[in-house]
């Protein structure tokens, strides 16, 4: 592939509802602009961007891929992202890349959950965008439906600039608004002129209406043209858009079919035409040299350096890193300076990447996306700069992951193996984490979903041939005590020669500390315990304190005062008191009204004002009690709750089933609290049965 100047390229992400038809546009782009000479199709399994096996079997987008497509001397940088929530991290990764958005709506499905979510990630990344309805070759799609909902949504700013001409139920061409022109389908990517039908004029009349007032709103000269009924010709209009979509007044709205190619070599023209290429955007980072704004501004002049925004690790083809150049021209035998982790990264050769299959470049301007092979220290977030020019650029904020699921490994002596396919795996996907719980003995691994955990498995049966289970883990409780108690306990033991003596008497009471397992304190008088014995009674009660004898959980909140005793000149040892210690607490601990203590999460969950009640019914069935509820705009509102940690579990797929995808929550430990006595009945039964 040639190389291309910053003002030739532009690099767009597709975002849309999982299964809206993202992935077939691509193919379709790819064949009509020649970049494959064939169109695969997802139910094939055949596709560039669905490489995956995982993606192939499921038959939908796991990762996000790069496309490069040449069209009109530029070329197009194509990010496909998948739909589904519970890769969310895929879709910000090429968000944060992109310098615009095509968000892909399916004529017959209409406005999903999924369109909202694209538009709010277009928001949050300030991207100009596009919307281009697909499957308009479907009997039953409706562009003025999705047109209308749209503008119902995001107001004004919906502007199509195509309408479909459809014969018997289906598309045989389209109105060009902005010519007012109609033309109709000869074959893939060629068009004829065609007179447009009466029964199209309504629509017709209407968006182009809408589009000259967009068009007008651009200047006061073009106000006072429109007032006069003055045409404007088709390049004023254009000219006028791409000002308006780069500034984000406007948002075009295209149509086609991925199946036919139709409608697909207009997108790829007016990506080119109306969108920004980098040099139009902003992009600073931190000079560390000289503490200074470094400002990069996808400037080919500038020094070199360059964000990693995605990692891809594949068994077989090994690990690249993507990056976006950020400023300078970089050229594969260049040596870059990696500031985060301090370590100098030799690129060796630079690529550019269709699907997963790496095509090597002499060089990448600035603004362009490409690929470096086998980076030893750098992962994603990282910035790779000059060592004379370090330069750090402030890395993407991810969705955070809450869904957990405890994993132990099917064949044992495989913790290894899995570990570390986990660790190629997190340097992959962002959105994983593996956490060792050491005090319930268990492996937690978090994810975006149960869908997203389960693929995690399936992907390390597949990959890495190492098999994990995926069970419900264990809830870290605590046990305490309520009341006081007073014991007299004596460990004796007689076995020829020296025996085992140690006699304590304690009294048990609460701390009033939860944060701290005990308080350890002396009162003895006349040496009944000589002081040399306190260090093994304190280390009698660090034992007894780790699994407590109500269920085995660990013990907070006590105080123990050793008030009295006695010895044995000759068969008294450390050992014999710390023994006698250990058997007072187990004592003393059950008679002081044992209790457990449950962790409680502090829970904040922003759904639809429409859903307020269904959800906050279902964190009350979860025992949970809602401290407030606070409007955030847009329709929404944040219930802020206490719930316990055990009411957390499947949270995930039980909101967005209640909230058809819109809502989102986030949680963190807050404090142990009592646990009602049913929850600890049940729990001091489960754990003597496993016992």
């Amino acid at each position: 592939m040639k190389v291309y100047r910053t003002d030739e390229i532009r690099n767009v992400v597709l975002l849309g509802h999982g299964g809206c038809g993202k992935t077939s546009l691509v193919e379709a782009m790819a064949y009509v602009s020649g970049a494959s000479n064939r169109m695969g199709k997802v139910s094939d399994g055949n596709t560039i961007s669905d490489f995956d096996k995982e993606e192939q079997k499921r038959g939908f987008s796991i990762g996000t891929t790069l496309i490069p497509i040449e069209w009109e001397k530029a070329k197009i940088n194509v990010l496909d992202t998948p739909g589904y929530f519970d890769f969310v991290g895929e879709a910000e990764e090429a968000a944060s890349a992109a310098d615009a958005a095509i968000i892909v709506v399916s004529g017959k499905a209409g406005v999903e959950v999924g369109t909202e979510k694209a538009w709010e990630l277009c928001d949050k990344y300030n991207l100009p965008r596009m919307v281009y309805v697909t499957e308009m070759d479907v009997d039953d799609a409706s562009f003025r439906q999705i047109v209308e909902d749209l503008t119902e949504r995001y107001g004004k700013m919906i502007a199509p600039h195509f309408s479909p001409i459809r014969e018997n139920e289906k598309l045989v061409g389209y109105v060009n608004i902005i010519k007012n022109a109609g033309r109709k389908y000869t074959g893939i990517g060629t068009r004829e002129e065609c007179e447009i039908p009466d029964y199209c004029m309504e629509y017709v009349e209407n968006y182009r209406e809408k589009l000259l007032e967009s068009v007008a709103e651009t200047s006061d000269e073009f106000m006072d043209r429109y007032f006069e009924g003055d045409e404007f010709s088709v390049e004023e209009i254009r000219a006028a858009m791409r000002t308006e979509v780069m500034g984000g007044s406007i948002v075009p709205v295209a149509m086609g079919s991925n199946i036919q190619a139709q409608g697909v070599a207009n997108l790829l023209s007016d990506i080119v035409r109306f969108f920004p290429s980098p040099d139009c955007r902003e992009c600073m980072g931190i000079n560390r040299t000289t503490n200074e704004m470094f400002e990069a501004n996808y400037n080919f002049a500038a020094a070199k350096s360059a964000y990693v925004f995605k990692t891809m690790v594949d068994p077989f083809i090994g690990k690249y890193s993507f990056i976006k150049v950020c400023s300078g021209v970089l050229k594969g035998d260049d040596v870059l300076y990696n500031a985060g982790a301090e370590t100098e990264e030799k690129l060796g050769k630079i690529y550019t990447m269709c699907g997963n299959k790496p095509m090597e470049v002499s060089e990448m301007f600035a603004g362009d996306i490409g690929a470096i092979a086998k980076l030893s220290s750098t992962k994603t977030g990282d910035t790779l700069s000059t060592k004379a020019n370090q330069v750090l650029f402030g890395k993407t904020e991810y969705s955070k992951p809450y869904t957990y699921m405890k994993y132990s490994c099917k064949n044992k002596g495989d913790e290894d193996k899995v570990s570390q396919a986990l660790q190629r795996m997190m340097a992959e996907d962002v959105t994983i984490k593996a956490v060792n719980d050491s005090e319930n003995r268990q492996t937690l691994l978090y994810g975006m979903g149960d869908q997203h955990l389960e693929i995690i498995a399936s992907k390390l049966a597949a990959r890495y041939k190492c098999e994990i289970m995926l069970e419900t883990p264990k809830v870290a409780f605590r046990e305490t005590l309520k009341k006081n108690s007073d014991v007299d306990t004596k460990y004796k033991k007689q076995s020829g020669g020296h025996g085992q003596y140690g006699h304590v008497k304690m009294k048990f009471e609460p701390s009033g500390d939860l944060e701290t397992p005990f308080v350890f304190e002396e009162v003895v008088v006349g040496g009944a315990v000589p002081k040399n014995y306190f260090p093994a009674v304190e280390k009698g009660l660090q034992e007894s304190v780790l699994k407590g004898p109500l269920a085995g959980y660990p013990v907070v909140g006590v105080k123990a005062t050793l008030y009295d005793g006695s010895y044995h000149p000759v068969d008294s040892s450390e050992m014999a008191f710390k023994t006698a210690t250990i058997q007072a607490f187990k004592k003393g601990f059950m008679e002081a009204g044992p209790v457990l203590l449950e962790p409680i999460a502090s829970v904040k969950v922003t759904v639809p004002d429409d859903y307020t009640g269904d959800v906050m019914g279902d964190l009350n069935k979860r025992r949970g009690r809602v401290l407030g509820m606070n409007p955030v705009g847009g329709g929404r509102t944040v219930i802020e709750a206490d719930v316990p940690m055990t009411g957390m579990f499947g949270y995930c797929t039980v909101l967005r089933s209640m909230t058809g995808g819109r809502g989102t929550y986030e949680y963190e430990f807050a404090r142990y609290e009592q646990a009602p006595s049913d929850v600890q009945e049940a729990e001091i039964a489960k754990r003597a049965a496993e016992e």
